[in-house]
C-alpha cells in the first residue's frame, strides 16, 4: 500500500482532481477537527457510498465530487487502521489510484 506523504496532502489545494477522504466517524471530526479539503465518509458508509451512491447524492451527502475508478484518493483516519481498510474496499470496488495517509 502506497503512503501519501505530508507535502501531497499539504498541496492538495493545489490539485483538486485528488480527493481525501477522512473515514472517521463524525463526533471524532468534532473532537479534532478536519482536513482542509478533505471529505468525511465513515468507514462503515464507504463501500455503499462508493459502488451504489449516484454522483448527485453523494455530492449533497459528502460535499465533495463522487470519485472516478481512476480518480486519485487518499484514505485518512486517526491512526491508519480503517485508512487501510479503506484502501482494500478500493482495491474490491475497482478502484486504482489510492493511497493512505499514517
Amino acid at each position: 500500500m502506497k503512503i501519501a506523504t505530508y507535502e501531497e496532502v499539504k498541496d492538495l489545494c493545489n490539485h483538486p482532481e485528488k480527493l481525501l477522504i477522512d473515514v472517521r466517524e463524525p463526533h471524532e471530526l468534532l473532537e479534532t477537527g478536519s482536513i482542509p479539503t478533505s471529505i468525511n465518509i465513515p468507514l462503515d458508509r464507504l463501500e455503499e457510498a462508493l459502488a451504489k451512491t449516484n454522483p448527485r447524492d453523494f455530492r449533497g451527502f459528502f460535499g465533495g465530487p463522487k470519485p472516478e475508478s481512476d480518480t486519485p484518493i487518499i484514505f485518512t483516519c486517526r491512526t491508519g487502521r480503517r485508512a487501510a481498510q479503506a484502501v482494500d474496499i478500493a482495491d474490491k470496488l475497482g478502484f486504482t489510484k489510492y493511497m493512505s495517509l499514517l
